[in-house]
């Protein structure tokens, strides 16, 4: 059943046409993903469905009782409201009484004697009774702290640039809505976050639609697919490989009916040419027939990069790294650290933020140096370097110019020519835009152009750095198609596990401390190879002889009984030193002398929580045993 419809939807942004009269509904089950090249309007949809963008013509209609819960790539919080009023904004009555519970919570909290705040807290239970969102609250709590999110007492305007996205995710996520919209919700979350939030999203209640370059979360949280193509939207049944199946359909048929149309177009031109008059009715109209014919333009041109420039041959020698050491402060990044790079190398490096992967291609790149050790490059590299960073390019440019400052005509391996003009029409940039201003591109459109940029420096050695953040679907896929043909070494880093997957064949996992571990095989062959080895302790520990039994005894003993008493509050401490160290870390930014210290702390806490843990764990054991001894 339609709960939100949208009709002839029709708008424009210069002379380019966003949505060329639209029509489309949105069910209740539905999980939907938007994708399209970058600067097709799949963001400026979005805001359109949030109510935040208008349109020239077209309506959008659904209930009167309808919630849409929009997050945007960047988070548009109140800076003046605390995490908590941000998070449960709003005057419904369920969100009214989450926020006055918390408050009342985190007051007594404060001073735990005061009998005004425990009656008051009470008061909030009994009204969350009322209401019935005791699982509303569970659920909540869970997003938060599933997100890192438990400073609820700071103004926004006080938190990181991450923790901002994390609570703008958290409020979405939270707020009951009968369709949520999300516009690249995976952007700079670790992988175990996202793999949450999949799980998430399968028991989410409402309806949604959503923008990511993740195509591993798109293929697992989504039943349907809108394309945005050219100011037309495709609409396909099913998850993202049931929709690259579709859509190979659709273009093998849309081939069939331009050769059809050419051949009875040639049948007709024939008949003309033979000299057939143009006297009666009929004649005429087949004559006009012919002309229309003649008019009509098919579009069938797909969104393929596929091609193989050429390159400066690589020689034997590429890279050797011997000892490699660096630390910036206090903050062990790489440490003596060695390998060899051999020609056709594809090499992932992952980790956590900060952990040191960038610098190591810095340190490849030659733009810093190690504090010790030797990196020797061979005399035939030649180095192109996808960095995260562009803010080199010149936004008073014109596309064309920006590229033809590289090269106006580079060469495929078998010696093919192809033309600055060329290549951008290959980069899905057409002619008609080839003389716009590099200010006028979308985000994304400028990290495409930056990209075909790099790769027309012919490079022989390829650094990717986070390729993956704001290109559209089908521009990664055919990039993955070139890194396939590409004669020479890839080392990229990326989170994108699917990216990951289709173009190395190694990584280097940076675990911290400058240690970099090296595994042979893709991202999903390493995780796989974890769980194996965690199952494995698992089992070992499960093989371990069992204790005598024990004589079941009456009670704790005293000490026992202090130290149960103190335990959940510790452990409740432990946990919130644990989320205020990491909100420290998270607002360090580059003063890696005091990530450092924040990261020593870190570990010592855990290492508390956990023992913490396991003796909670025991002594309930132990109050189970004696209940049952008394029943």
């Amino acid at each position: 059943m339609s709960m939100l419809s949208v009709e002839n939807l029709y708008k424009t942004y210069g002379e380019k046409v966003l949505f060329d009269h639209l029509s489309f509904s949105i069910s209740e089950k539905h999980r939907i993903g938007l994708i399209g090249v970058n600067g097709t309007g799949k963001s400026t949809l979005l805001k359109y469905l949030a109510g935040l963008e208008t349109a020239e013509s077209g309506t959008m209609t659904h209930a009167n009782q309808f919630h849409i819960e929009y997050l945007p790539q960047q988070s548009d919080l109140n800076e003046e409201l605390t995490v908590l009023d941000q998070i449960y904004y709003g005057e419904a009555a369920i969100m009214k009484g989450m926020r006055d519970y918390e408050k009342a919570l985190a007051s007594l909290e404060e001073n735990p004697a005061d009998e005004k705040k425990q009656a008051a807290l009470m008061a909030m239970q009994q009204k969350v009774d009322e209401l019935n969102a005791w699982d509303a609250i569970t659920t909540a709590k869970t997003v938060l702290t599933r997100l890192g999110v438990t400073s609820f007492t700071k103004k926004i305007s006080e938190l990181s640039g991450g923790q901002k996205k994390r609570v703008a995710i958290a409020k979405a996520l939270i707020q009951p809505a009968n369709l949520l919209i999300l516009d690249e919700p995976t952007n700079h979350l670790d992988q175990d976050t996202i793999e949450w939030l999949e799980a998430f999203l399968a028991q989410y209640k409402g309806a949604f639609i959503v923008v990511t370059h993740d195509r591993y979360f798109l293929n697992r949280v989504t039943n349907q697919i809108f394309e945005l193509d050219k100011g037309q939207l495709y609409t396909y049944e099913g998850n993202y490989e049931m929709f690259l199946e579709k859509k190979a359909e659709r273009e093998e048929l849309a081939v069939q009916s331009e050769a059809k149309h050419h051949n009875t177009l040639r049948r007709e031109l024939a008949w003309l040419r033979r000299g057939a008059k143009a006297r009666t009715t009929k004649q005429k109209a087949r004559i006009q027939r012919v002309e229309d014919m003649k008019e009509q333009k098919f579009d069938n041109t797909k969104h393929d990069l596929q091609f193989a420039l050429g390159s400066v041959r690589l020689g034997k020698k590429v890279m050797e790294l011997t000892d490699v050491s660096k630390r910036f402060a206090d903050l062990q990044l790489v440490q003596d650290f060695s390998y060899l790079v051999v020609p056709g190398d594809r090499l992932g490096l992952i980790g956590p933020n900060g952990s040191g992967k960038t610098t190591l291609l810095n340190m490849l790149a030659g733009r810093i140096e190690p504090d010790s050790g030797t990196i020797e490059v061979g005399e035939t590299v030649k180095i192109g370097y996808y960095t995260q960073d562009h803010s080199d390019m010149d936004e008073n440019l014109r596309m064309i110019d920006y590229i033809k400052e590289t090269a106006e005509i580079v060469h495929t391996i078998d010696g093919t020519s192809i033309t600055a003009e060329q290549m951008l029409e290959r980069f899905l940039f057409p002619r008609s835009m080839q003389f716009t201003y590099i200010r006028k591109l979308s985000g994304g459109e400028r990290r495409r152009l930056y990209l075909l940029n790099v790769l027309m420096q012919e490079p022989n050695v390829l650094f990717l750095d986070e390729p993956t953040n704001d290109l559209d679907t089908q521009t990664l896929s055919v990039l993955e198609e070139y890194l396939d043909h590409f004669p020479g070494v890839v080392i990229t880093v990326s989170h994108d596990r699917y990216f990951l997957d289709r173009v190395i064949d190694q990584l280097f996992v940076f675990k911290g401390q400058g240690n970099i571990e090296r595994f042979y095989g893709n991202y999903t062959e390493y995780m796989e190879e974890r769980k194996k080895q965690t199952a494995a302790k698992k089992e070992l520990k499960a093989a371990e002889p069992p204790q005598a039994v024990k004589e079941t005894r009456k009670k704790l003993s005293y000490k026992e009984q202090q130290e149960w008493n103190g335990l959940e509050d510790q452990i409740a401490a432990l946990e919130e030193k644990l989320s205020e160290l990491q909100a420290n870390i998270d607002g360090a930014g580059s003063d890696f002398g005091k990530i450092q210290k924040l990261m020593e702390e870190q570990k010592a806490a855990e290492e508390r929580l956990e023992y913490s843990m396991q003796r909670w764990e025991e002594l309930s054991l132990i109050l189970e045993e004696i209940e049952q001894a008394k029943s």
